[in-house]
Parts: structure tokens; C-alpha cells; sequence
């Protein structure tokens, strides 16, 4: 794609805000800015598709339209728990959010975890890890599986693309470090099979740890790939330096549409689809399975947004231009819904039931992404 023809993408884009005339992204740059950004990557050379050997394949037990939920980047709720000791997990304003959302919406959530705190928010808070939850609410989350789940993330928020070079057993560690502490506090049955690395990017040796480790869904990102070349510029924040740390063959760069953000200009792993792979599982009850690795691949994004990046105003316009898709997910980060962080997003809560109130309203049924895999 040259220039004209990605400035062209852009414009039309799921957000369409880069053209300035529909929805923006709270982090939306200038147009100009991305044309700029794009430039730059284009001059890279362009690569293959890493992953080669697939079968397309679809749910069989599916009928209707259905909608997901995840939220990433949780351990500020179990510093919380821990610190607070509610009588009940509910009182707590985050989970008693989602417990309304399921209640008059049918929410089911998906909590993406992180096994401890990060030192980025002070040397006492990264003493906190998960083996500090307590077990006191143990009866109450097995209550509440059906509808509320608990997922693999990282170890912590720091590094960016913690898994983009990791070996084997980093990620077998840490999903057991995770699913250890899960059990004992949450007890059985709360564990997620699907599964959003925090950055997204894995690399192949870390995808086949997590099928090892009984995972069923493996969130991808898409677009043309193209070969990082060693101008650390292109990235920002520091990113060059974390496709080279343990640097793997299949760690790449590609563009991620979003109308406009900061981090368009994106490292990719080995769950990396090309546009004609992403094509066959959006919005769809398709994904692809890898004969390669044996894991199942597929675009957890639909067009659907991750609230903490809109305004409340805007969310039921960006949650229209998905509804009739026959699958749809939706997602947010944690952090925003707690006053001690800096971006904090005091409408965090009135976000997610305006999102889960459009999906109810138009005819969707809840479900958990794994669910989608059932071969």
C-alpha cells in the first residue's frame, strides 16, 4: 500500500476520526502526523505472513448474535480487596459495576490479570502480588462463574510488549504463578481459556505455551507486517529497544488502525494475522487454527471500541457501527476506574453499562470468548 492508498485506509478506518470530521480517540493525532508515521514504516521492507499453515474454521453451536467483554490490566481491584476487606467483593465500585451490567444487561466479564503490582507506582505498591488476595470471597466469585471470569495477562504492566521475544517458560511460569493464586482465592472454574497478552504481541514459543498451559483463543493483531530495521525513531516509547531484547525471527512492525493514535506505528509477534487472514475471523464465528503451534487465532477486535480511549458521548456511536456483526467484543483497562492513577476516567462506570445497555437493546447474548471455540 503506498502513501495515498494508506492515507486513504485511514480515513476510513473503523473510527473515522482521522479525517477530522467523525469520531476521534481520546489519543488522536493529526492527520498529517500519521501520514508522517506511515511514511516512515513504508520505507521498511515489507514481510510475509507468519503464520502459513492454517484451517479456517467456525463454532458449530452458535446460533444468533453474540458479544464479549474483557478488561486488561488488573491488580489495582485486589490491592483493593486486600487493603479494604469489604464484607462483600460487590462492595467494591469496580466489580459492583460489572455486577450491574449482569444484571440488567447480561454482561459476562473477563478480568485479565496481572500477577503483581509494578514498581512504577512506588516500591511498596510492587510489593503487592496476587498471593496477598485473600480467600475471603472465594464462595462469592465461584457464585458468580458463569458470568465472571478471571484471565492470563502478564506478570506486570512494566515492561511494554512484555511477550514479544519471550521464551517458553516465561510464559509457562507466569500462567502458573496466575492460575495458582486464581484457584486458591477465586476457586475452580474461574480461569479463562482466552486469552489478550497485555501488548498483544507473542512470540511463537509463547504461543505454544499457552495452548500447553489449556489455552483455547489466542488474540491476534493484523495488517501488513514489515521488518524492523533498527531506527528506533519509527517506535515510540522505547519500543525499538523491546523488539530487540531477545530479539525472535518472527517480531515485526505493522500498522495499527485506531483512529489516529499514539501507538500506530506497532511492534507484532507470532500472533500476527495479514489483512486477508484478519478479513476471515472479524466480526465472524471463524478462526484459524495453526497447524503449525496447534493454537487457535483470531482478531478480538471487531471495530467495537475499548471504552477507556472514548468519551462517554461517543460511545454509542462507536458501539453502532458494529451492532449487526454476528460477533462483537468490547474491552477497557482497569486503571482508568481508580481515582490514584493519573488518567484516571471518573465515567468509567457509566462507559461500560452504556456500551453493555446497546448490546443488550439490540439483541446480542453475552458470552465468553472461548465459548466461540468449540472443536
Amino acid at each position: 500500500m503506498g502513501v495515498g492508498g494508506a492515507a486513504a485506509a485511514l480515513s476510513g478506518c473503523a473510527t473515522r476520526g482521522i479525517a477530522g470530521d467523525e469520531i476521534k480517540n481520546v489519543r488522536a493525532e493529526s492527520p498529517e502526523r500519521q501520514r508522517e508515521k506511515l511514511r516512515a514504516l513504508e520505507s521498511a521492507q515489507e514481510l510475509g505472513p507468519v503464520i502459513t499453515d492454517v484451517e479456517v474454521r467456525r463454532t458449530r453451536n452458535i446460533k444468533g448474535n453474540r458479544a464479549a467483554f474483557y478488561m486488561d490490566d488488573v491488580i489495582f481491584v485486589f490491592r483493593d480487596l486486600a487493603r479494604e476487606k469489604p464484607k462483600s467483593c460487590w462492595d467494591h465500585h469496580l466489580l459492583s459495576a460489572f455486577r450491574e451490567a449482569y444484571e440488567k444487561y447480561g454482561l459476562r466479564a473477563q478480568l485479565n490479570v496481572f500477577y503483581r503490582n509494578d514498581f512504577y507506582y512506588g516500591a511498596r505498591g510492587a510489593e503487592f502480588t496476587l498471593k496477598d488476595m485473600p480467600d475471603t470471597w472465594r464462595d462469592e466469585f465461584q457464585a458468580a462463574k458463569d458470568w465472571f471470569r478471571f484471565g492470563f495477562h502478564s506478570y506486570s504492566e512494566f515492561p511494554d510488549y512484555p511477550w514479544i521475544n519471550a521464551s517458553y517458560d516465561d510464559v509457562k511460569f507466569t500462567w502458573d504463578a496466575i492460575t495458582r493464586e486464581v484457584e486458591r482465592f477465586a476457586g475452580p472454574g474461574m480461569f479463562a481459556k482466552a486469552v489478550t497478552p497485555h501488548w498483544g504481541p507473542m512470540s511463537k514459543e509463547g504461543c505454544i505455551a499457552l495452548r500447553d498451559c489449556g489455552a483455547t483463543a489466542i488474540w491476534c493483531s493484523g495488517g501488513k507486517r514489515y521488518a524492523y530495521n533498527g531506527d528506533r525513531t519509527i517506535l515510540p516509547y522505547g519500543h525499538g529497544m523491546r523488539i530487540e531484547n531477545f530479539r525472535k525471527p518472527e517480531t515485526a512492525m505493522y500498522w495499527r488502525p485506531g483512529g489516529g493514535d499514539d501507538i500506530s506505528v506497532s511492534a507484532c509477534g507470532y500472533n500476527h494475522l495479514m489483512p486477508d487472514q484478519v478479513a476471515v475471523t472479524r466480526g465472524t464465528y471463524n478462526w484459524l487454527h495453526d497447524k503449525s503451534t496447534g493454537c487457535n487465532f483470531m482478531t478480538f477486535g471487531c471495530g467495537a471500541p475499548c471504552l477507556n480511549l472514548y468519551r462517554l458521548e461517543d460511545i454509542p456511536a462507536r458501539m453502532g457501527q458494529v451492532i449487526g456483526n454476528e460477533f462483537l467484543i468490547h474491552a477497557t483497562h482497569e486503571e482508568y476506574w481508580f481515582k490514584d492513577y493519573f488518567a484516571y476516567q471518573p465515567d468509567s462506570r457509566e462507559k461500560l453499562l452504556a456500551a453493555a445497555k446497546m448490546v443488550h437493546d439490540a439483541g446480542y447474548e453475552y458470552f465468553f470468548i472461548e465459548d466461540k471455540v468449540d472443536w
